[in-house]
């Protein structure tokens, strides 16, 4: 018995589902990470706007602790940066196809590591300073909740837990946000400006929660970080970056004196 042979499709119809398929797996990775981040923090935002307690009185404490005793509180810090770090493994496989390796493609890689340093520290001067004086003046302007970088008891692995967490957040927001999302969007044939303002929109709105003075901060981050993802393909120097920045905020809170901090209006 001769088997039946499908009629060959016309081009278009192929490319048209592809571009489907690459679409419903953009939202997936979307909702699985920071797409779903960003919706939780517009309804934060709202939830603060509602409040008879005005936005700039109102706190938002990033690494909180998560039970009072320190051996727990250890085993939750980990448990959540390993599976926070889900999304970007996803990301990679997804990107990943037979000639390439998905880090090589984004630029993920230890191939130029001195060049990497000195651009991402470059890059974090470049944002972390312009970004305090922002804070400050958002602050001022009751655009901003009074933000705590860290919440944690002063254990013994308070530090450590802090820089890997601070490591965290940059690989899932420079991979997932930045490489992943550009080279999707450039497979489904978006102008460059297109992908830039998606990128930037996008960092933008999972930091809501922060207020809109923060999260439009946020913008222009991601609009310098995509802007050199775009030129260059690289997004290992913008780990590099975000994790300087990050480290510097988690960590100095937790070292700086009390007088240093309420200067800036952390209380």
């Amino acid at each position: 018995m001769l088997e039946a042979v499908s009629p060959p499709q016309p081009a278009d119809a192929v490319a048209h589902r592809a571009r489907r398929r690459l679409t419903v797996e953009i939202w997936i990775v979307l909702g699985l990470s920071l797409g779903q981040s960003a919706l939780y923090a517009a309804v934060r935002l709202l939830d603060r706007y509602t409040r008879a307690e005005p936005l700039a009185q109102q706190v938002a404490t990033l690494n909180p602790s998560r039970d009072e005793r320190a051996w727990l509180d250890l085993i939750y810090q980990v448990l959540s940066i390993g599976f926070g770090l889900v999304p970007v493994a996803l990301a990679l496989y997804l990107l990943s196809d037979a000639g390439r390796r998905a880090t090589r493609r984004i630029g993920l890689d230890r191939t130029s590591p001195l060049r990497d340093l000195g651009v991402g520290v470059g890059l974090a001067a470049l944002i972390g300073i312009p970004g305090l004086g922002l804070y400050v003046v958002v602050r001022a302007l009751g655009l901003s909740v009074s933000i705590h970088p860290a919440g944690l008891e002063p254990y013994w692995w308070a530090v450590p837990i802090l820089i890997l967490s601070a490591l965290q957040n940059a690989l899932i927001e420079e991979v997932v946000a930045v490489g992943y999302l550009v080279e999707r969007l450039r497979d489904l044939r978006w102008t460059t400006p297109a992908v830039l303002v998606a990128s930037a929109l996008l960092r933008g709105a999972y930091h809501l929660y922060q207020g809109p003075g923060m999260a439009a901060g946020n913008v222009v981050m991601g609009l310098v970080f995509t802007g050199y993802y775009l030129r260059y393909r690289r997004v290992m120097p913008l780990v590099v970056a975000h994790t300087a920045l990050d480290v510097v905020a988690f960590v100095g809170y937790t070292l700086l004196p009390e007088g240093v901090l309420a200067d800036l209006g952390i209380t």
